[in-house]
C-alpha cells in the first residue's frame, strides 16, 4: 500500500475495506487501490452527472446543440415537459421531481435497502414511459435524477449515439481512459469489476442500466480517475466549460453544468460526489493549488470528508 493509500484508509476508517483513490498535484500523479487493482473499475454513482455535464457542453460547442434547445425537440416526452431548456437541466432548476416512478419507485427502494436490488431497471422507452403525470415544479434548484438522466439521453439522441458510446467517443479515447465505460447491464461489466457492497458489507446488484446511465452509471478505475482530474485541472477534457459556475445552487454552492463549485476546509473546490446501492464516491479539484482528488469506495459509507481532507493536505502540500 502505498503512502496515499494509507492515508487515505486513515481517513475513511477500518470499515472501508475495498476503495480506489487517485491525486494529482503540479508534482504528477499518484493512484492506489486497496482490495482492488488500479485498473479495476469502480461505480462513480452521480459524479456521472459532471461526465453528462462535460458532453452536453461539448455538444453546444461543437454545434450540435443550441444554447437554448429544448427537451421535446430531442426526446419523445410528454407536452408538459417538451419545453424544458437543456441548460435548466445541466443546473438542477428544471422543476422536475428528484425521481419518476411514483409509488413504484418508492417500493423499488425498498427492494434496495431490503435486498440490495438495483432500483433502475429501465430501458430508455420505459424511462420515458415514466413521463406520463409527471409535474413540474418551481424553476428553483432542486436535485434530479431523472433531469440528468433526461439530459444525458436528449445529448445522446441529438448527437446520433447511445449514451455509452458517447462517452467512448468523446471522453474516453480522446483522454486514454482504458477502464472508463457505460455498462447497460450486469453481464457486460468487465473482468475487473469491483463488487458494490452495502454499509453491511453484503454484496448488493450493480447500478448497470440504461435509463440510469447518465445520471449514474459511468465506472472508472484509479488510474483512469488520475487522468481525467488531470485534463479538468488543464482543461482538456471535452466541454470543460461545464466546470464553470453559472448559477447558484443550495447554501454557498454554485453551478455549472452537474459540476458544483464553493467553500471547502476554507479552499474553493469544484466537485461532484455520487452514491449508488453499492459505492460511495467524491470528485474534486482546487483550481486555485492545482490539485485533484477522487476517492471511491466499495461501501455505502460517506467518503465526502476523506475526500475533502486529501484535496486539502494535497493543496497544503
Amino acid at each position: 500500500m502505498s503512502a496515499l493509500g494509507e492515508r487515505a484508509g486513515e481517513l475513511l476508517g477500518p470499515k472501508h475495506t475495498t476503495y480506489v483513490v487517485a491525486r494529482v498535484t503540479p508534482a504528477g500523479a499518484e493512484v492506489d487501490a486497496v482490495g482492488a487493482g488500479v485498473h479495476d473499475d469502480v461505480e462513480l454513482g452521480s459524479v456521472s452527472k459532471g461526465v453528462t455535464g462535460f458532453l452536453w457542453r461539448d455538444a453546444v460547442a461543437r454545434g450540435t446543440l443550441g444554447e437554448e434547445a429544448r427537451l421535446g425537440e430531442h426526446l419523445a416526452v410528454p407536452p408538459a415537459l417538451a419545453d424544458i431548456r437543456l441548460s435548466s437541466l445541466a443546473t438542477h432548476t428544471s422543476g422536475l421531481p428528484r425521481l419518476a416512478g411514483g409509488s413504484e419507485m418508492l417500493r423499488r427502494t425498498w427492494d434496495l435497502w431490503r435486498a440490495g436490488r438495483n432500483p433502475y431497471r429501465e430501458d430508455l422507452t420505459g424511462l420515458l414511459a415514466q413521463l406520463d403525470g409527471v409535474k413540474l415544479g418551481k424553476p428553483r434548484p432542486a436535485y434530479s435524477n431523472l433531469g440528468f438522466e433526461l439530459l444525458g439521453h436528449a445529448v445522446a439522441s441529438a448527437t446520433a449515439t447511445p449514451y455509452p458510446d458517447l462517452v467512448a467517443q468523446r471522453i474516453a479515447e480522446p483522454l486514454g481512459l482504458v477502464d472508463t465505460y457505460v455498462p447497460t447491464s450486469a453481464d457486460r461489466l468487465r473482468p475487473g469489476a469491483v463488487t458494490p457492497r452495502n454499509r453491511g458489507g453484503r454484496v448488493v446488484e450493480p447500478w448497470a442500466n440504461e435509463s440510469i446511465a447518465p445520471a449514474g452509471g459511468v465506472r472508472a478505475s484509479a488510474t483512469d480517475l488520475a487522468m481525467l482530474l488531470r485534463a479538468m485541472l488543464d482543461r482538456e477534457v471535452a466541454g470543460a466549460e461545464a466546470l464553470e459556475p453559472v448559477a447558484p445552487f443550495v447554501g454557498k454552492q454554485r453551478i455549472g453544468a452537474g459540476w458544483l463549485t464553493g467553500p471547502m476546509l476554507r479552499r474553493t473546490v469544484t466537485w461532484h460526489n455520487g452514491g449508488t446501492g453499492g459505492f460511495r464516491s467524491f470528485v474534486g479539484i482546487d483550481r486555485d493549488h492545482g490539485v485533484g482528488v477522487a476517492l471511491v469506495s466499495a461501501s455505502t459509507r460517506s467518503v465526502d470528508g476523506a475526500g475533502a481532507r486529501l484535496l486539502a493536505e494535497a493543496g497544503d502540500a
